[in-house]
């Protein structure tokens, strides 16, 4: 587990502490991608122990949709983004490649999570959360400038996620910063950068990064490097606070 270093429990698991077998071992978190869902149940239900409440996790569709979740286990209709203002409330972002981003609001304390792959970002899906977070602020707290902060999770880094000239383009003709490129010279994509950046442009007052690399670090899954694998989460809880 990786703390995210957000005024609230909020943290980024690994793939360690899980049941999972084969090329899923052991804390796959995701429902899609072929493992034995009983045991994604357990591995979900020993995340939420780590949450401390039972955690709602979203149904990605690699694009910028926003659905709330208002009670404690509820199940999210599809969404990139999860926002919550009820105390108790666990949200998890998963992901293997993508960046799981954490979102806090101090006006309101309400909290967000999000996927945010490729086409999620070049579509504003980092837009989507910040509104989505700001549309439960009353009028006057959204006169306020301010007071939100965020934690990017371990991503594939811009030095391995290669793409073809023309995709890194259509991203980067939104996310300048997401224009990179591979060891190897060819073209690619740095997301978590792009992130990072457009955090910054949209007023946040403290972004932290986990600068790990899905598809370097075996600790963590990654659909890019193992083909059938698993999925991580980003995972924050709104109301319980730690700092």
């Amino acid at each position: 587990m990786l703390d995210a270093g957000l005024p609230v429990r909020a943290f980024f698991t690994t793939r360690a502490g899980g049941l999972s077998a084969g090329p899923y071992e052991s804390l796959n978190l995701a429902t899609h991608v072929g493992d034995d869902q009983e045991t994604v149940a357990r591995n979900r239900a020993a995340v939420s122990v780590m949450a401390g409440a039972p955690v709602s996790f979203l149904h990605a569709e690699h694009g910028i949709r926003v659905a709330e979740v208002t009670y404690p286990g509820e199940d999210p209709e599809v969404a990139d983004v999860l926002v919550t203002r009820t105390p108790g409330v666990a949200l998890g972002a998963i992901a293997a490649d993508c960046v799981p981003i954490l979102m806090h609001d101090a006006a309101t304390g309400a909290v967000a999570a999000v996927h945010a792959g490729r086409e999620g970002v070049r579509l504003g899906a980092v837009d989507a959360a910040v509104a989505g977070l700001l549309d439960l602020r009353t009028p006057a707290q959204r006169r306020a400038r301010g007071g939100m902060s965020a934690s990017i999770g371990p991503a594939a880094c811009g030095r391995c996620y290669e793409v073809p000239a023309d995709m890194r383009d259509a991203v980067a003709a939104r996310h300048a910063t997401a224009r990179s490129t591979t060891r190897a010279g060819t073209p690619a994509l740095d997301l978590p950068r792009a992130v990072e950046t457009r955090l910054g442009e949209l007023g946040f007052t403290s972004v932290l990064r986990q600068r790990v690399c899905t598809i370097e670090d075996a600790r963590l899954f990654s659909h890019r490097r193992d083909g059938v694998t698993g999925r991580h989460a980003g995972v924050v809880v709104c109301g319980v606070s730690v700092r």
